[in-house]
Protein backbone atom coordinates (compact mmCIF):
# COMPACT_ATOMS: atom_id res chain seq x y z
CA UNK A 1 0.00 0.00 0.00
CA UNK A 2 1.30 3.39 -0.98
CA UNK A 3 1.68 5.80 1.98
CA UNK A 4 -1.04 8.45 1.92
CA UNK A 5 -3.39 6.34 -0.19
CA UNK A 6 -6.95 5.59 0.84
CA UNK A 7 -6.20 1.92 1.49
CA UNK A 8 -3.23 2.83 3.71
CA UNK A 9 -5.35 5.30 5.67
CA UNK A 10 -8.09 2.70 6.20
CA UNK A 11 -5.56 0.07 7.31
CA UNK A 12 -3.93 2.51 9.72
CA UNK A 13 -7.30 3.53 11.17
CA UNK A 14 -8.40 -0.07 11.69
CA UNK A 15 -5.05 -0.94 13.31
CA UNK A 16 -5.29 2.09 15.61
CA UNK A 17 -8.84 1.35 16.71
CA UNK A 18 -8.08 -2.33 17.34
CA UNK A 19 -5.06 -1.33 19.41
CA UNK A 20 -7.18 1.06 21.49
CA UNK A 21 -9.75 -1.68 22.09
CA UNK A 22 -6.99 -4.07 23.14
CA UNK A 23 -5.70 -1.57 25.67
CA UNK A 24 -9.21 -1.34 27.12
CA UNK A 25 -10.04 -5.01 26.67
CA UNK A 26 -11.70 -5.13 30.08
CA UNK A 27 -14.33 -2.65 28.90
CA UNK A 28 -14.74 -4.60 25.65
CA UNK A 29 -15.90 -7.64 27.65
CA UNK A 30 -18.75 -5.74 29.29
CA UNK A 31 -21.32 -6.43 26.52
CA UNK A 32 -20.58 -10.18 26.63
CA UNK A 33 -20.91 -10.31 30.41
CA UNK A 34 -24.09 -8.23 30.26
CA UNK A 35 -25.68 -10.56 27.68
CA UNK A 36 -24.81 -13.64 29.76
CA UNK A 37 -26.26 -12.07 32.91
CA UNK A 38 -29.48 -11.03 31.17
CA UNK A 39 -29.99 -14.47 29.63
CA UNK A 40 -29.20 -16.25 32.89
CA UNK A 41 -31.87 -14.28 34.79
CA UNK A 42 -34.77 -15.65 32.75
CA UNK A 43 -34.58 -19.23 34.09
CA UNK A 44 -34.72 -17.78 37.61
CA UNK A 45 -37.69 -15.56 36.78
CA UNK A 46 -39.74 -17.99 34.67
CA UNK A 47 -38.69 -21.34 36.09
CA UNK A 48 -36.35 -24.05 34.83
CA UNK A 49 -38.86 -25.91 32.63
CA UNK A 50 -37.07 -26.63 29.30
CA UNK A 51 -40.25 -26.41 27.21
CA UNK A 52 -41.11 -22.95 28.48
CA UNK A 53 -37.56 -21.65 28.06
CA UNK A 54 -37.27 -23.15 24.57
CA UNK A 55 -40.28 -21.14 23.37
CA UNK A 56 -38.73 -17.81 24.32
CA UNK A 57 -35.03 -18.64 23.96
CA UNK A 58 -34.43 -17.04 20.56
CA UNK A 59 -36.25 -13.84 21.52
CA UNK A 60 -34.39 -13.57 24.82
CA UNK A 61 -31.01 -14.00 23.11
CA UNK A 62 -31.83 -11.43 20.44
CA UNK A 63 -33.00 -8.84 22.99
CA UNK A 64 -30.00 -9.51 25.26
CA UNK A 65 -27.58 -9.02 22.37
CA UNK A 66 -29.42 -5.89 21.20
CA UNK A 67 -29.23 -4.30 24.64
CA UNK A 68 -25.60 -5.34 25.01
CA UNK A 69 -24.72 -3.54 21.80
CA UNK A 70 -26.17 -0.33 23.19
CA UNK A 71 -23.61 -0.32 26.00
CA UNK A 72 -20.72 0.53 23.67
CA UNK A 73 -22.60 2.46 21.02
CA UNK A 74 -22.08 5.90 22.55
CA UNK A 75 -18.31 5.28 22.66
CA UNK A 76 -18.13 4.74 18.90
CA UNK A 77 -16.94 8.31 18.22
CA UNK A 78 -16.72 9.68 21.77
CA UNK A 79 -13.02 8.99 22.42
CA UNK A 80 -12.09 10.37 18.99
CA UNK A 81 -14.00 13.55 19.76
CA UNK A 82 -12.25 13.97 23.10
CA UNK A 83 -8.71 13.55 21.76
CA UNK A 84 -9.30 15.64 18.63
CA UNK A 85 -8.81 12.85 16.12
CA UNK A 86 -12.41 13.08 14.94
CA UNK A 87 -11.79 16.54 13.50
CA UNK A 88 -8.70 15.14 11.77
CA UNK A 89 -10.83 12.47 10.14
CA UNK A 90 -13.23 15.13 8.86
CA UNK A 91 -10.33 17.17 7.44
CA UNK A 92 -8.52 14.15 5.94
CA UNK A 93 -8.22 14.00 2.14
CA UNK A 94 -9.69 10.49 2.12
CA UNK A 95 -13.50 10.02 1.88
CA UNK A 96 -14.98 10.49 5.33
CA UNK A 97 -17.68 7.90 4.70
CA UNK A 98 -15.05 5.25 3.99
CA UNK A 99 -13.10 6.10 7.14
CA UNK A 100 -16.26 5.94 9.22
CA UNK A 101 -17.06 2.61 7.60
CA UNK A 102 -13.73 1.31 8.90
CA UNK A 103 -14.61 2.49 12.41
CA UNK A 104 -18.01 0.82 12.20
CA UNK A 105 -16.29 -2.39 11.08
CA UNK A 106 -14.01 -2.32 14.12
CA UNK A 107 -17.01 -1.67 16.38
CA UNK A 108 -18.78 -4.72 14.95
CA UNK A 109 -15.69 -6.92 15.24
CA UNK A 110 -15.06 -5.99 18.85
CA UNK A 111 -18.67 -5.79 20.09
CA UNK A 112 -21.00 -7.96 18.02
CA UNK A 113 -18.66 -10.76 16.99
CA UNK A 114 -17.84 -11.82 20.60
CA UNK A 115 -21.58 -11.85 21.29
CA UNK A 116 -22.15 -14.15 18.31
CA UNK A 117 -19.39 -16.44 19.60
CA UNK A 118 -21.11 -16.85 22.98
CA UNK A 119 -24.55 -17.39 21.41
CA UNK A 120 -24.27 -21.23 21.45
CA UNK A 121 -23.59 -21.01 25.19
CA UNK A 122 -26.69 -18.87 25.70
CA UNK A 123 -28.66 -21.29 23.51
CA UNK A 124 -27.67 -24.21 25.74
CA UNK A 125 -28.54 -22.20 28.84
CA UNK A 126 -32.06 -21.50 27.55
CA UNK A 127 -32.66 -24.94 25.94
CA UNK A 128 -32.92 -23.54 22.42
CA UNK A 129 -33.87 -26.31 19.95
CA UNK A 130 -30.90 -27.51 17.93
CA UNK A 131 -32.57 -26.87 14.57
CA UNK A 132 -33.09 -23.18 15.48
CA UNK A 133 -29.47 -22.43 16.40
CA UNK A 134 -28.10 -22.27 12.79
CA UNK A 135 -30.88 -19.89 11.78
CA UNK A 136 -30.29 -17.78 14.90
CA UNK A 137 -26.60 -17.50 14.05
CA UNK A 138 -27.48 -16.54 10.48
CA UNK A 139 -29.87 -13.84 11.66
CA UNK A 140 -27.18 -12.48 13.99
CA UNK A 141 -24.62 -12.38 11.19
CA UNK A 142 -27.09 -10.33 9.14
CA UNK A 143 -28.66 -8.20 11.86
CA UNK A 144 -25.69 -7.20 14.03
CA UNK A 145 -23.83 -5.36 11.22
CA UNK A 146 -27.12 -3.70 10.36
CA UNK A 147 -27.55 -2.58 13.97
CA UNK A 148 -24.01 -1.19 14.03
CA UNK A 149 -24.62 0.77 10.83
CA UNK A 150 -27.93 2.17 12.07
CA UNK A 151 -26.42 3.00 15.44
CA UNK A 152 -23.50 4.81 13.84
CA UNK A 153 -25.86 7.23 12.11
CA UNK A 154 -27.56 8.06 15.40
CA UNK A 155 -24.23 8.39 17.23
CA UNK A 156 -22.98 10.78 14.56
CA UNK A 157 -26.02 12.98 15.16
CA UNK A 158 -25.53 13.13 18.93
CA UNK A 159 -21.75 13.01 19.29
CA UNK A 160 -21.47 16.75 19.85
CA UNK A 161 -23.74 16.64 22.92
CA UNK A 162 -22.30 16.23 26.39
CA UNK A 163 -24.94 13.85 27.76
CA UNK A 164 -26.41 12.06 24.78
CA UNK A 165 -27.05 8.63 26.33
CA UNK A 166 -30.81 8.93 26.77
CA UNK A 167 -31.33 10.78 23.49
CA UNK A 168 -29.25 8.18 21.67
CA UNK A 169 -31.40 5.37 23.08
CA UNK A 170 -34.58 7.17 22.02
CA UNK A 171 -33.22 7.55 18.49
CA UNK A 172 -31.81 4.06 18.13
CA UNK A 173 -34.42 1.77 19.68
CA UNK A 174 -37.29 2.56 17.24
CA UNK A 175 -34.92 1.89 14.34
CA UNK A 176 -33.78 -1.38 15.91
CA UNK A 177 -37.33 -2.73 16.29
CA UNK A 178 -37.85 -3.79 12.62
CA UNK A 179 -34.51 -5.62 12.66
CA UNK A 180 -35.53 -7.41 15.85
CA UNK A 181 -38.92 -8.33 14.36
CA UNK A 182 -37.43 -9.93 11.24
CA UNK A 183 -34.72 -11.74 13.20
CA UNK A 184 -37.17 -13.12 15.75
CA UNK A 185 -39.63 -13.97 12.97
CA UNK A 186 -37.08 -16.15 11.22
CA UNK A 187 -36.32 -18.07 14.42
CA UNK A 188 -40.00 -18.44 15.28
CA UNK A 189 -40.77 -19.74 11.79
CA UNK A 190 -38.13 -22.44 12.09
CA UNK A 191 -39.40 -23.43 15.51
CA UNK A 192 -42.94 -23.73 14.10
CA UNK A 193 -41.80 -25.67 11.04
CA UNK A 194 -42.60 -22.85 8.61
CA UNK A 195 -40.46 -21.31 5.81
CA UNK A 196 -37.97 -18.82 7.18
CA UNK A 197 -36.18 -17.48 4.12
CA UNK A 198 -38.30 -14.34 3.72
CA UNK A 199 -37.17 -12.66 6.99
CA UNK A 200 -33.55 -13.54 6.19
CA UNK A 201 -33.90 -12.00 2.73
CA UNK A 202 -35.34 -8.82 4.25
CA UNK A 203 -32.44 -8.63 6.67
CA UNK A 204 -29.99 -9.17 3.82
CA UNK A 205 -31.67 -6.44 1.76
CA UNK A 206 -31.56 -4.03 4.69
CA UNK A 207 -27.90 -4.82 5.30
CA UNK A 208 -27.00 -4.29 1.63
CA UNK A 209 -28.79 -0.95 1.57
CA UNK A 210 -27.24 0.16 4.86
CA UNK A 211 -23.72 -0.76 3.76
CA UNK A 212 -24.06 1.83 1.00
CA UNK A 213 -26.12 4.55 2.68
CA UNK A 214 -25.22 4.40 6.38
CA UNK A 215 -21.57 5.54 6.05
CA UNK A 216 -22.66 8.40 3.79
CA UNK A 217 -25.40 9.43 6.22
CA UNK A 218 -23.01 9.11 9.18
CA UNK A 219 -20.47 11.36 7.45
CA UNK A 220 -23.11 13.99 6.72
CA UNK A 221 -24.48 13.82 10.27
CA UNK A 222 -21.00 14.06 11.74
CA UNK A 223 -20.23 17.20 9.78
CA UNK A 224 -23.46 18.74 11.02
CA UNK A 225 -22.70 17.81 14.64
CA UNK A 226 -19.19 19.27 14.50
CA UNK A 227 -20.11 22.43 12.63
Amino acid sequence: MRPGSTSAACAALIKRDLLLVWRRRGDALNPVLFAIMVASLFPFALGPEPEQLARIASGVILVALLLSGLLTLDALFRSDLEDGSLEQLVLAPQPLSLLLGCKILVHWLTTALPLIVVTPLLAQLLHLPENVLPVLLMTLLLSTPLLSLIGAMCVALTVGMRRSGMLLSLLVLPLYVPVLIFAAGACSAVQAGLPHTAPLLWLGAGLSLSLVLAPLASAAALKISLS
